[in-house]
C-alpha cells in the first residue's frame, strides 16, 4: 500500500507541474501576442498622414551681423509624449516648417530616427539660443543616435538640406514666438 500511495502522490505532483507549465505557456503566449499587436509600428508605406500644426514661428539669425537668414513655422514638442513622438510616422512636413523640441534640462541631447520616414537636419541649440551642433541629412528609420556636441536645451528639426539651403551654421542663433 505504501508503494501505491507514493505512486498516486507522484502522479498527482506530475499532473500539477504539467498543468502549471501549461498555464504559464498559455499566459506567455497570450501576452506576447497582445504586446506584438499593440507595439507594431507603421512601415514607411503605412506612414501616417499627420497634418502639420503651426504652434509658433522661429527665425534663424546670422551670428556675425544679426541678419535673419530665414523664418519657419514650428510645431512644438514641449512635453514627454510629444518629445518622444517628434516627427515619427509622418510622410512629410512643409518646406518652411519644422519642429521645436523644448527640453526640461540643458544637457547633451541625443535623438534617433527610428520610425522617422523624413530625412531631416537636426539642430541642437543651447540656453542662449545659439546653435551648437547641426546634423544634416540624417538617415531615416535608423536606431543610432545623433547627439549634440555641447549641452542643448532646444532642438530644431527641419527637412534635410534646409540648413545648407539657407546658410545656417553653428554659432548662428534662433528666436521663436509661440502662439497661444
Amino acid at each position: 500500500m505504501k508503494t501505491t500511495r507514493k505512486n498516486r502522490n507522484f502522479i498527482t505532483l506530475i499532473l500539477a507541474v504539467i498543468t502549471l507549465l501549461l498555464l504559464i505557456f498559455i499566459l506567455l503566449f497570450y501576452f506576447s501576442r497582445e504586446e506584438k499587436g499593440s507595439d507594431v509600428a507603421p512601415t514607411q508605406s503605412e506612414a501616417l498622414d499627420i497634418p502639420f500644426k503651426k504652434q509658433g514661428e522661429l527665425a534663424f539669425i546670422e551670428q556675425q551681423n544679426g541678419d535673419t537668414l530665414t523664418r519657419i513655422d514650428i510645431e512644438v514638442a514641449d512635453d514627454v509624449d510629444a518629445r518622444a513622438r517628434g516627427l515619427m510616422y509622418r510622410r512629410s512636413i512643409p518646406e518652411n516648417a519644422g519642429m521645436l523640441f523644448i527640453q526640461e534640462v540643458e544637457e547633451i541631447q541625443s535623438f534617433w530616427m527610428k520610425n522617422t520616414f523624413i530625412p531631416l537636419d537636426i539642430l541642437f541649440v543651447d540656453t542662449n539660443k545659439r546653435i551648437v551642433t547641426i546634423h544634416t541629412h540624417t538617415a531615416t528609420e535608423k536606431e543610432w543616435n545623433y547627439a549634440s556636441t555641447e549641452p542643448a536645451l532646444y532642438v530644431v528639426e527641419v527637412n534635410a538640406g534646409f540648413s545648407e539651403r539657407h546658410g545656417i551654421d553653428t554659432g548662428d542663433r534662433i528666436e521663436f514666438t509661440l502662439l497661444k
